[in-house]
């Protein structure tokens, strides 16, 4: 993994972990549509994922999700200074050992029946690749730019594709 690989993946992790919003879709269902969750990661140390989601089992996505389905997770940070497109594994898992772990008031105002509400799916995300790009001080780009700076120079260390999981 080049430095900038380094940079670009732990950039992402730390935005996910602080935003948790990413739009998340099957790839090839539904033309692609996707939409909001809340993304969490178990500890500190899984950092290359899984990425995991709690939804309803009657939900469209549930439905349209075979036992394992190529799913496509698109990201902006809150402060629009990263962007990320992730593409991986998504499979329907109610492991209780994870649901207790990642259980929180957020969680349960969704789910009547607590933890065991019929209707309770969690679903795992194995993240295998991403695309992402730095937006990073937009006003000193500008500025450099004025000054008559080749910004496509700047910007080649900010934009890349990264492995996911496992290296």
């Amino acid at each position: 993994m080049t430095e900038t690989e380094y940079k670009l993946e732990s950039k992402l992790w730390k935005a996910i972990k602080d935003d948790r919003v990413v739009m998340l879709g099957l790839a090839g269902v539904e033309e692609g549509h996707s939409q909001p969750m809340s993304a969490q990661i178990l500890h500190d140390e899984d950092e290359r994922g899984p990425i995991w989601f709690f939804t309803s089992k009657d939900s469209d996505l549930v439905k349209a999700l075979t036992d394992t389905h190529r799913a496509v997770v698109h990201f902006s940070s809150k402060g629009h200074d990263l962007f990320a497109s992730l593409h991986g594994k998504l499979t329907a898992e109610n492991d209780r050992l994870i649901i207790d772990q990642l259980w929180n008031p957020f969680i349960s105002a969704w789910y009547e029946g607590g933890k065991d509400d019929p209707k309770l799916q969690l679903l795992r995300l194995d993240p295998e690749r991403a695309q992402v790009w730095l937006n990073e001080n937009n006003l000193w780009a500008a500025v450099r730019l004025l000054l008559g700076r080749d910004p496509k120079q700047e910007y080649k260390e900010k934009v890349g594709d990264v492995r996911l999981g496992s290296h």
